[in-house]
């Protein structure tokens, strides 16, 4: 495992089978993936290019990835199936010689031992835990009180500050309306989201909920939580003050 400060990513090796597929088909299978942090928020697969078993067309383009340096560029096919420019080698890098990047989104479907995985590889620093708690939550938007619980779960991911999820039970949902985003997170699943209506004003995309959340956030399902970065929350009484995340 390598930790560099400057030009040079983390790495290290992931124990991990990483398989991706394209339109059903086979394009990687690799029981040596690599973990490189291109950015401190997570990982992403660099995979053996001797187990990627999609064809590498080169495009004759080259491409700056952030820490790893200049790659060159790769259509990838598989039994008539392109996915254009979705492959980077870097031959003349040093972070990842003999390496190949593969596009996420670009593929199908990913999976890390038989189950998929969604947006990006689960970090192994990261933790998520859902504990039930008896702690007073109330959510404010605007002065008004959208949610009042003594029955929260709080979900405490690494790098994150804590989350209250509430039974909706205990959610003002007259002030809810749903929302057309959706996001998918590699720890918890696909979230629904809820606009706020008050007072006249919208407050977009502002609450979520994991109808069907993955095995290891089963806690949460049907649960609504708020951006803590964009509401008022008092926990026992006390005002918290609003954190500055990604998402703020």
């Amino acid at each position: 495992m390598t930790d560099n400060t400057g030009e040079q990513p983390r790495i290290q090796r992931s124990p991990k089978r990483v398989r991706a597929y394209l339109r059903g088909r086979l394009v990687a299978d690799t029981r040596g993936p690599m973990l490189v942090w291109e950015h401190p928020y997570y990982p992403t697969y660099y995979l053996p290019a001797e187990d990627v078993q999609a064809k590498l067309r080169p495009t004759g383009e080259t491409r700056h990835i952030d820490r790893v340096g200049d790659g060159d560029v790769h259509d990838v096919l598989v039994d008539g199936t392109v996915a254009e420019g979705a492959a980077v080698q870097f031959p003349d890098s040093s972070a990842a010689p003999g390496l190949v990047r593969l596009e996420w989104g670009a593929m199908d479907e990913w999976f890390e031992e038989d189950e998929p995985v969604y947006v990006h590889p689960r970090d192994p620093y990261k933790r998520v835990d859902v504990l039930a708690s008896s702690r007073h939550v109330t959510v404010r938007i605007g002065g008004v009180v959208v949610a009042d619980s003594h029955r929260p779960h709080v979900l405490f991911e690494t790098g994150l500050p804590p989350r209250s999820y509430l039974p909706l039970t205990d959610v003002r949902m007259d002030l809810l309306r749903p929302s057309n985003r959706r996001t998918q997170c590699p720890y918890k699943g696909t979230a629904t989201y809820w606009n706020a209506m008050i007072d006249g004003t919208e407050h977009a995309d502002i609450a979520w909920t994991y109808r069907t959340p993955l095995p290891e956030s089963q806690k949460i399902a049907g649960l609504a939580c708020f951006y803590d970065e964009r509401v008022e929350i008092t926990i026992d009484g006390e005002r918290q003050e609003q954190p500055r995340t990604p998402f703020s």
